[in-house]
């Protein structure tokens, strides 16, 4: 993938956004992993998962900021690549470890019967993994008409997995305990919008921008969709998993 030349301003920005990332994701982990220990042992998994899921993307993040600044030198005021080729395959190794899973914690709090859980969390994994190989042909695309082809098809398993959190667990959803509700509807909306970013930052190099701007914004794109799904999310999970270690609450079913 060529890489274009950045303006100090453009490359500090991408540098700023990533090395936030990174500090983010490092303490969110250390958070969720001392937090578990604070809920019901039966809703811990869902925060462990929390923990492990951005402990994956800190470590990913780090690959993808030396990445980055391996790839560029500041020659003439203004960041030039340098031949070294910047690895987008970093965001698509952690989304192939860390979707599944962030999925599976969405599942795995709303304490589903077993019979009923196991199958759910199949079906969503799945299609996650669906989705990223399938989009990963078109991220390192050049052509146009290939990037929008493979993003037309990484968007059916997109969209079932939409179909499926609104769909097949709204009644889950309405059998939770009142004080959860509204929390578990939250971790739901937020899933969905959040993953909304990354097929629009996916589009940015054949969306009527270019050259410079196109890859700061799909830097950007990507890294918020990152904190606001795993990191956000995450303390969704924990608040819900710390309202239900409050209350007796038995096993609901999705119908």
């Amino acid at each position: 993938m060529q890489l274009p030349s950045l303006t100090m301003t453009e490359y500090s920005i991408v540098f700023n956004i990533l090395s936030f990332t990174i500090a983010t994701m490092g303490a969110a982990a250390l958070f969720f992993f001392l937090a578990a220990q604070t809920v019901e042992p039966r809703y811990r998994l869902g925060v462990y998962i929390s923990g492990l899921v951005v402990a994956i993307a800190c470590y990913h993040y780090v690959q993808i900021f030396l990445s980055w600044n391996g790839a560029y030198t500041l020659q003439a005021g203004a960041y030039v690549p340098t031949g070294k080729p910047f690895n987008p395959a970093y965001r698509y190794v952690d989304w192939l470890l860390t979707v599944p899973l962030l999925l599976t914690e969405l599942v795995a709090v709303l304490n589903l019967p077993r019979n009923v859980g196991r199958p759910l969390q199949v079906k969503l994994i799945v299609a996650a993994v669906l989705m990223i190989v399938l989009g990963y042909p078109g991220e390192i695309a050049t052509a146009a008409s290939t990037k929008w082809l493979w993003w037309a098809v990484a968007m059916v398993p997109f969209l079932f997995i939409v179909y499926t959190l609104f769909a097949q667990l709204s009644a889950a959803v309405a059998r939770q305990p009142e004080r959860v509700k509204d929390l578990v509807a939250g971790a739901r909306w937020l899933t969905i919008i959040s993953w909304s970013f990354y097929p629009i930052a996916y589009l940015a190099p054949v969306a009527g921008l270019s050259g410079s701007t196109s890859e700061v914004v799909l830097q950007i794109g990507y890294s918020i969709a990152d904190i606001v799904s795993k990191a956000g999310l995450g303390l969704y999970i924990y608040g819900i998993a710390r309202a239900k270690s409050d209350i007796a609450e038995p096993a609901v079913s999705p119908a």
